[in-house]
């Protein structure tokens, strides 16, 4: 996918699986960018707000998230890191589980599916396991998110990716902008803006 430049805010709007809106502030930084985001919602009856700041590289490899939650658990924070190995560090303490990930995904946030598209840059036809540092909404619980991407043809000038994640047997098409941004996640969110 080519380097564009990226809006100034995005949002999305969560459908079916939970009701709610998230909001993005993309930065550019020397050596990679930076993202400012916040999502709020109710799901199964539950209201939360998960507010994070996530930094990638130049290939957008994940170097680190700060996520902060808030819900009826009361407040949350976490702190993802990677050392200069490649190995990730959560709150401090080494997480060996998340070897071989490159990617924080953080199931409040839609967003979050750029990472993987934007930094393995598929050919039509092309398809490739992308296993995600993956953050549970509200309690920030850190898990090895096993998750794949395959490069459709484009349609309408978007982007197409067939995702697959075995763990929550959720496979559908996503749609990207011409930024990489996801359009259309089905069943979780819809671009706003």
């Amino acid at each position: 996918m080519s380097d564009v430049d990226l809006p100034v805010a995005a949002a999305w709007r969560h459908v079916d699986a939970r009701d709610g809106f998230e909001v993005l502030f993309p930065l550019r930084q020397t050596g990679g960018y930076r993202f400012d985001g916040h999502a709020t919602a109710v799901e199964e009856g539950v209201a939360w707000s998960v507010r994070y700041r996530i930094a990638v590289d130049a290939g957008w490899a994940t170097r680190s998230a700060h996520v902060l939650s808030r819900s009826e658990l009361g407040e949350i924070e976490a702190r993802l890191e990677r050392d200069a190995s490649g190995g990730w560090l959560v709150d401090g303490t080494p997480a060996p589980h998340l070897d071989g990930c490159e990617d924080v995904d953080l199931e409040a946030s839609a967003f979050t599916n750029t990472f993987p598209v934007r930094r393995l840059g598929l050919a039509v036809g092309d398809r490739a396991e992308a296993p995600a540092a993956y953050v549970r909404a509200p309690g920030l619980e850190v898990e090895r998110l096993e998750q794949a991407y395959a490069r459709l043809d484009d349609e309408a000038g978007h982007s197409r990716y067939h995702y697959t994640c075995a763990r929550f047997d959720y496979a559908g098409e996503l749609r990207y902008d011409e930024r990489g941004l996801v359009l259309d996640y089905p069943g979780i969110a819809v671009r706003a803006m």
